[in-house]
């Protein structure tokens, strides 16, 4: 056996982003005995607000999120996966994507990622205490007043219903410069959640979907959450004291679940790496529809492989989380991704905020949101 090649990898601390990694590590490394991957965790706000070059420096794999490309491109950090990896592969994962997941990686001519990980917003509940989803906001409200809604208004999640919200009416939010925010859509949004803020637990507005989720399983206080990304992990027997049920979000407009803020992962290789054949063949691997139906899902992952999320094995051992929000899925809505979106999306959080605590009316939330959504294309 040659020299032994050593690849650090960097995820989240969420058994979900590192659990299934560690296990595909180890698998790969068995048919692949000259090779050891290692992998570091950090929060998931630091997975969301961390720069990606700042890892790149010290990491050959890691685990990103897809508004970072943008700023990934400028700063030619990453790898340009399609100039690495087999094309018959690349073209087999992009028509296995579940919706929008595979071409969120993509930017400025290049794949910078793959997904395996697939997320966007829908509602969870607990099924031992409502005996069905909620279809509408009116129904969300209502069980909000009798204080049974927990929601994750923690920065950026307080910005992504706001998104949802207003892609569920019919128009999104701008994604390119000299777009405008449709006042009527902003306006219903913000009115929306304002009326859901003013019911719901003051604690909300320092949870993240993990801390409001373990808020849901843990206790029978709440028994709703109307908009979190999903987290299938929760919806297996044992994983928390209750099983949680997800199913496609509430809608605010008339046409279903569309519009949800697309979330997910990917895997991208440093451009520093000394060794990018191999993290290609690592990064496409892990990707695969045989790893993602089969080891990734049952080591706590959430694939992001469509092949893995219609298969009816990966379906029951998670409730059918897969099935039942593959629409909002499927329809969910693509985040801007320029170099200057990150800036915009911290600072439209506390935009939000102020609006919903009172300390500004909604209409100037929606002049500054825009005012500060068009000064980010100047970075």
């Amino acid at each position: 056996m040659g020299e032994k090649r050593t690849l650090r990898g960097m995820t989240w601390s969420d058994p979900r982003g590192y659990d299934p990694l560690v296990a595909a590590s180890a698998a790969f490394a068995q048919s692949h005995p000259d090779v050891d991957i290692t992998w570091d965790k950090r929060s998931l706000q630091g997975f969301e607000s961390t720069p990606v070059d700042r890892l790149a420096r010290d990491y050959d794999l890691m685990i990103i999120d897809h508004p970072h490309v943008g700023a990934i491109v400028d700063e030619g950090c990453l790898l340009p996966i399609d100039q690495h990896g087999d094309q018959d592969a690349l073209k087999r994962l992009e028509a296995q994507t579940v919706g929008k997941s595979f071409h969120s990686y993509f930017y400025s001519g290049h794949q910078w990622a793959l997904p395996v990980d697939a997320a966007c917003q829908v509602q969870a509940f607990r099924s031992d205490l409502i005996p069905q989803p909620q279809t509408t906001y009116s129904q969300v409200i209502k069980q909000a007043r009798a204080g049974r809604v927990v929601w994750p208004l923690r920065p950026p999640h307080i910005l992504m219903s706001f998104f949802t919200l207003i892609a569920n009416l019919g128009a999104a939010f701008p994604v390119t410069r000299g777009m405008s925010i449709d006042r009527t859509a902003g306006l219903t949004a913000v009115v929306t959640m304002h009326a859901l803020y003013e019911a719901v637990d003051p604690a909300c507005r320092d949870m993240d979907p993990i801390a409001a989720l373990d808020a849901l399983a843990d206790g029978d206080r709440f028994a709703l959450c109307p908009l979190t990304y999903l987290y299938a992990p929760y919806a297996a027997e044992g994983y928390r004291t209750h099983s949680i049920s997800f199913h496609d979000m509430p809608s605010l407009g008339t046409s279903g679940p569309l519009g949800s803020a697309l979330g997910g992962t990917g895997i991208a290789i440093s451009a520093r790496t000394a060794h990018p054949d191999l993290c290609t063949e690592f990064a496409l691997w892990v990707a695969s529809d045989t790893v993602q139906s089969g080891l990734y899902a049952q080591n706590n992952g959430q694939p992001g492989n469509a092949a893995a999320w219609g298969d009816a094995k990966t379906n029951a051992a998670v409730g059918n989380a897969y099935a039942n929000t593959r629409m909002t899925h499927e329809a969910a809505w693509l985040r801007p991704r320029h170099a200057g979106y990150m800036g915009f999306q911290e600072d439209g959080s506390h935009i939000l905020l102020d609006a919903l605590s009172g300390k500004t009316s909604h209409i100037s939330a929606l002049d500054a949101l825009q005012t500060r959504f068009d000064e980010s294309f100047a970075i």
